[in-house]
């Protein structure tokens, strides 16, 4: 009985792992009215600003020039304006 309690938990143990590496990471592009976007880990929400985000692949399906720009991944929380980050 010992041995099949073991065989269980490892079963349980691998299909537990297996669940958490299937799951979807939250990755968005989030882009400003100036053009600016940038890779973030959450929805930007700021008040009177509004952002729109997207599927973190849609970056390589976009025209990248003078009326969108990539920003680099910028770390902590803030955005993009005017080509400048700005904390939150």
């Amino acid at each position: 009985m010992k041995v099949f309690g073991k065989l269980l938990l490892t079963g349980a143990v691998a299909a537990g792992i297996s669940l958490a590496a299937a799951a979807p990471a939250s990755a968005y592009v989030v882009c400003n009215k100036d053009g600016d976007c940038w890779h973030s880990d959450v929805r930007v929400r700021v008040p009177g600003i509004r952002f729109e985000s997207h599927p973190d692949d849609w970056y390589f399906h976009q025209k990248w020039d003078a009326n969108r720009h990539w920003r680099d991944y910028h770390e902590g929380r803030g955005y993009y304006r005017g080509g400048v980050w700005v904390t939150l």
